[in-house]
Order: structure tokens, then sequence, then C-alpha cells
């Protein structure tokens, strides 16, 4: 199967620094640049998600989800992330049927289970099922349960790392506000220029540069999400990772329809 994943960055969709507050013309525009190559390469098959931005963060913070779930006011906390983190799907999902895309729903809180925070089963069957249909399936981060801590949260980059050895997509894009990776952060310096290629032994060393996302994240930041990648990297040498900007118009569709133009970071083992 010739398989793209795509994620949509929670900063990109939505505004972090306010809660619940969408990008709804963002969000439309990227649906239907992605609905532009799909159209474009009819053999080519997707899977999208997306991060929870000022949604499923801002709860989750509140109520230490993440850290675990003990009492009753924690599992209201749980129900409430879970809540919170579908309501934005639904808003994602709306705008890839809207652009024509056959999206459909994979909530992780319904197959996917954790010990200490980390994927410890889930069952991938149905995704491949939709992927062999030509469906396009879509997940997200989730509230999981938990069999040391209860209940947790686990981010979009966890539960694509957990599908993808199964899967064994050739691309993975990350879709965020900034243009890949920088030596600094872009959004104090704008004059930089992202680094347009990467390999797994360049990545300690820009640790401290990446630091964390810009607003809440209870998933642990930028830093969170390189390290994941790159461990999926090492398990299959043969991925190639991209980071790029979802916030200049054709951009994302650039990349889709010539993947190899150098847009953005590219990141290789």
């Amino acid at each position: 199967m010739n398989l793209h994943f795509i994620k949509l960055g929670g900063s990109l969709i939505t505004d972090k620094t306010t809660p619940l507050t969408p990008r709804p013309l963002i969000l439309q525009r990227l649906a239907r640049e992605i609905a532009v190559a799909q159209a474009a390469l009819p053999r080519q098959r997707w899977l999208i998600s997306h991060g929870s931005g000022s949604y499923g963060h801002v709860v989750g913070k509140r109520y230490a989800t993440r850290a675990g779930v003990s009492d009753a006011r924690g599992w209201w906390g749980f129900v409430q992330t879970g809540y919170i983190a579908a309501q934005l799907h639904r808003l994602v999902l709306a705008a890839l049927l809207q652009a024509g895309i056959p999206a459909i729903s994979f909530a992780p809180s319904a197959w996917v289970s954790c010990s200490d925070g980390e994927i410890s089963a889930f069952r991938v069957e149905p995704v491949r099922a939709a992927l062999d249909a030509g469906l396009t399936p879509v997940l997200f981060g989730d509230v999981a349960f938990d069999d040391r801590r209860g209940g947790t949260i686990i981010s979009t980059e966890q539960v694509l790392a957990a599908v993808a050895p199964a899967l064994q997509p050739h691309r993975i894009t990350l879709v965020g506000k900034v243009d890949g990776v920088y030596e600094a952060d872009p959004l104090q310096h704008p004059d930089l220029h992202p680094i347009p290629h990467l390999q797994l032994d360049q990545l300690p060393a820009l640790a401290q540069v990446l630091g964390e996302s810009h607003g809440i994240d209870v998933t642990g930041g930028m830093v969170s999400k390189i390290e994941i990648m790159a461990d999926l990297l090492r398990h299959m040498p043969k991925l190639r990772i991209h980071l790029l900007s979802g916030e200049l118009p054709g951009h994302l569709q650039a990349h889709l329809l010539h993947p190899q133009r150098p847009l953005g970071t590219t990141i290789t083992s």
C-alpha cells in the first residue's frame, strides 16, 4: 500500500492561546489542498490525523489527566477531556467531508490501551479495512484507559507511531505553524530559514532549540513530538518524515503532489 500519513497540528487548526478557538478558514483550506492531492493521485492512500490545540489540552491540563486518574473528579476530567477533543474532531471531519474526502473517524479511546502513559495494545484491523476500501481514516490525540494510571492522554504522534509499523506508511507529514525545524525559534526570529534536511544523529543537538510548543500542550510539546518520530525512524529506516507550515496557502498541496520538493524540513534515518 502506498500510504501517506498527514498530521494537522493543533497550533495550526486552533488558536492555542485562547481556549476552544478553532481556525475554520485554515482548516477548510487545508482540507481542500488534501482533496486536490487525493484527486490527482488516485493510487495513493491517506491517513489524516490532527492535534487537540486549544481544545483537549486546556481541559486536560485543568484536571492533570495525562498524569493519571484515581478519583471521581479525575474521571470527570477524563470524560470532559474526551468530549472536548471530540468536538474539535467533528469540526475536522466536517471540513474534510465538505472538501469531498471520504473521511471516517477512529477515536483512539475506543481501540487503544495504555500502560503508564505508553500505548500497550491497539486494534489496527478496522483502520486497515478502511484504507483497503479507499476511505480516509482520521485519528487524533485522545484520552485512553491505562492499566497503571487508570486513565491518561495520548498524543496524536503516539497513535501514529503505534499504527505505523503495522500499516507501513512511506511518509509522515507533520503540518504546523512554522515551516520545519530551525536553529532558533522562527516566531522570534522571522528572518531565519528552515533546515532543509536532518538526519537522526543531528536531532539531539537541536533538542534545546526546539523547546516547547507555543501555548498549552499536555503531551510534551515539540521536543516530545520529534522524539517520538525519531524513535519511529529507528524502527522504520526507509520512512521519510516531513515538517512544514500549513499557514502558507498551497504549501501543503505542493508538498503532497511533489514530496521531493525542498519544502520545510525532511528527517531521515
